[in-house]
């Protein structure tokens, strides 16, 4: 496993030099273009890769360490993302968003994470995570319309845990209130009770509500 992720991390430069190796035997006519075909061929294989698949395999053990700069470093290398396959430049995308969020640069977080919606993903559940991202911003911006149609998107596409699901049952709930729409309120947060949250700010935001809930109509 360490020696496939050191051919992807310099995948760009061992193609780039498995060429040129091939192009000095050609010129120097130690051998033909035939016999050195090969190396032609893997040197353009592993730049494909490079621009159509990128480094995000790498990602994974600096995410579980919480190395966010090394995540950063690896995100960074990717130079053209359009030329990425959809579902690999999905999931770019919500990570630039995640990582902007990690900085408070919220903007920029939206902006990524509506791309990477705008994508769509092989995978559902990752699809309706990124919507209930952008939902929770939306109800922060005060955009109460925006937010109720990413967090039914959210929960329409499926959300991969109970303490996110929650998350977005609470908001459909907040946003029912606002509206007045008492039942659709009271539903959405019998849903999220449901769910049985264990996150220290999930249960205190439930609390919360639980004290006005019940002397809504409806």
């Amino acid at each position: 496993m360490k020696f496939y992720n050191l051919i992807i991390k310099y995948r760009f430069w061992l193609s780039i030099f498995i060429i040129v190796l091939g192009v000095v035997l050609n010129v120097a006519h130690v051998a033909g273009f035939w016999a050195m075909f090969p190396l032609y061929f893997i040197g353009f294989i592993g730049l494909l890769s490079h621009f159509l698949i990128g480094p995000l395999r790498l990602i994974q053990k600096p995410m579980e360490d919480g190395n966010i700069e090394e995540v950063q470093k690896i995100i960074d290398t990717v130079w053209f993302p359009n030329l990425l396959i959809k579902p690999v430049r999905s999931t770019f995308y919500t990570l630039k968003g995640n990582l902007a969020m990690m900085n408070k640069d919220f903007d920029a977080a939206e902006q990524h994470l509506k791309k990477s919606s705008s994508i769509g993903s092989s995978v559902p559940e990752a699809e309706g995570a990124n919507k209930l991202q952008l939902g929770m911003m939306a109800m922060q911006k005060g955009d109460m319309r925006g937010a109720e149609s990413y967090l039914r998107g959210a929960l329409k596409m499926g959300i991969p845990d109970n303490e996110s699901k929650a998350v977005a049952l609470i908001g459909m709930c907040q946003i029912m209130m606002n509206k007045r729409e008492f039942r659709a309120a009271k539903d959405f947060f019998r849903r999220a009770q449901a769910c049985k949250p264990t996150t220290p700010e999930v249960v205190s935001q439930i609390k919360e509500i639980q004290k006005y809930i019940s002397r809504m109509p409806g």
